[in-house]
């Protein structure tokens, strides 16, 4: 069965649009260097948003099932646009953690990356490279049985 996710924009004023999400509101908006009022990150500053929330509310949820000694969860997204048109050419995500086990904490990436449905939607058209403290980390079928 499909899953709709739903998002309403409604122009607030010169280059200001609020955004609805169920019963969250955020402001969308222009840097002033671009003529906006700066109110919000831009429309394609969501982008890195999306991806690392989305990643980040996986892998906390694989933390958590496995009842793992993770803390101290940070995930630094890159976006890198480029070409005409401009578009996104590449994302980086890195992961740091407090663990004793890194091995661990590769495997519990490893499983985010494989369930998180913006991650799994955008590596089709552009890549997008994860590390854990500044290490690649795959995102196999192997490594997440390790």
């Amino acid at each position: 069965m499909s899953t709709i996710f739903k998002a309403v924009i409604e122009h607030v004023t010169h280059t200001t649009s609020k955004a609805t999400v169920r019963t969250h509101t955020f402001l969308v908006d222009r840097a002033v260097a671009k003529g906006g009022l700066d109110l919000g990150p831009a429309g394609g500053e969501y982008m890195p948003v999306s991806l690392g929330g989305c990643f980040t509310s996986h892998l906390l949820a694989a933390i958590r099932a496995r009842e793992a000694k993770v803390t101290n969860v940070r995930v630094a997204v890159t976006g890198t646009l480029d070409g005409a048109p401009e578009r996104f050419t590449a994302f980086t995500m890195d992961v740091s953690a407090e663990c004793q086990d890194p091995e661990l904490v590769r495997k519990l990436i490893t499983i985010a990356g494989r369930a998180c449905q913006v991650l799994n939607t955008l590596r089709h058209v552009v890549p997008i490279a994860i590390t854990y403290e500044g290490s690649p980390v795959e995102l196999t079928e192997a490594a997440a049985a390790r």
